[in-house]
């Protein structure tokens, strides 16, 4: 499982970053960000919880004194991550609210040393600014236009605050002795449970009734880009540190750039084509450094 890892978490960023064939075709039905945030919860943990009932119930039993963990990714994580990116996103522009979701990286590895004694090494460094060089690249931050302000600034920072705990939240939890199913079910579990409050119940429940095909694509949503990549990803993360995992992860924007050009035909810019090759470079020096110190 260990030499697999790099891969289960590659898949993970792979699977999250075609998120936005989702998202597209949810937007132009009527939903709201939240109303998305809601959907995607939801059917993860239903998927989870049938497969689980199945597979093996005795995983769905947790700690009450271990709960404290669930409450972070499902809540500190996923729900204050997308609360935060849609108000940066209201606030300064797409390209930069996503620029600065992606400190994420920085983050994980100064709270991974604090937390976890996670050594901060020149390779590690180097592999993160190159990583967040090629987001801004790939985002195209730097020639955008938009509005830039001191509150869209905290707002996308907290962002990637919330991006980033779900890897020191599942860190605790693995290190418990939860298994990455159990983790995914009630991260979404209390994910489903705080974000009802900011959703339209109501709208939800008209369209999706209004046409059974909508319900299939929603599940197929939830176990595409959620319960899939949330799983491979904490398998992944059981074998490496948070910090390498957070960057191999950053692939993210570049699989959503290469959606936008095979799928959605949108044109290959320059500074999106060197960013990808920036992003591609820090995840193969950080691991191709990893597999030498292990040799």
């Amino acid at each position: 499982m260990k030499k697999l890892a790099p891969f289960l978490i590659l898949l993970a960023g792979i699977l999250w970053g075609i998120i936005g064939f989702f998202v597209r075709k949810l937007n132009y039905l009527g939903f709201g960000p939240f109303d998305i945030v809601f959907i995607r919860a939801i059917t993860t943990m239903s998927l989870l919880l049938i497969f689980l009932l199945i597979y093996n119930n005795k995983m769905l039993k947790i700690k009450l004194k271990d709960i404290w963990c669930f409450i972070g990714t499902g809540i500190l994580s996923i729900v204050f991550f997308n609360f935060c990116y849609f108000k940066a996103i209201n606030l300064t522009s797409l390209s930069v609210a996503a620029v600065l979701l992606y400190t994420a990286p920085a983050i994980v590895l100064i709270l991974s040393s604090v937390f976890f004694r996670e050594k901060i090494t020149i390779i590690k460094i180097i592999s993160m600014l190159l990583t967040f060089a090629g987001c801004v690249l790939v985002s195209g931050a730097l020639s955008d236009k938009g509005n830039i302000n001191l509150q869209g600034i905290v707002f996308g920072l907290g962002a990637g605050l919330g991006y980033a705990l779900y890897s020191i939240f599942s860190r605790c939890a693995l290190e418990r002795g939860y298994h990455s199913l159990t983790i995914s079910f009630y991260t979404f579990v209390f994910a489903s449970v705080s974000s009802v409050f900011l959703t339209d119940l109501k709208k939800i429940g008209r369209v999706c009734l209004a046409d059974y095909r909508l319900i299939v694509f929603c599940m197929i949503f939830g176990l595409i880009s959620t319960v899939i990549p949330y799983i491979v990803y904490t398998l992944g993360l059981n074998e490496m540190e948070n910090s390498r995992a957070s960057i191999i992860a950053s692939i993210e924007p570049v699989a959503a750039t290469m959606l936008g050009i095979l799928y959605f035909h949108e044109k290959l810019k320059i500074n999106e084509m060197v960013g990808a090759l920036f992003v591609i470079t820090a995840i193969v020096t950080r691991n191709w450094r990893k597999k030498n110190e292990e040799d």
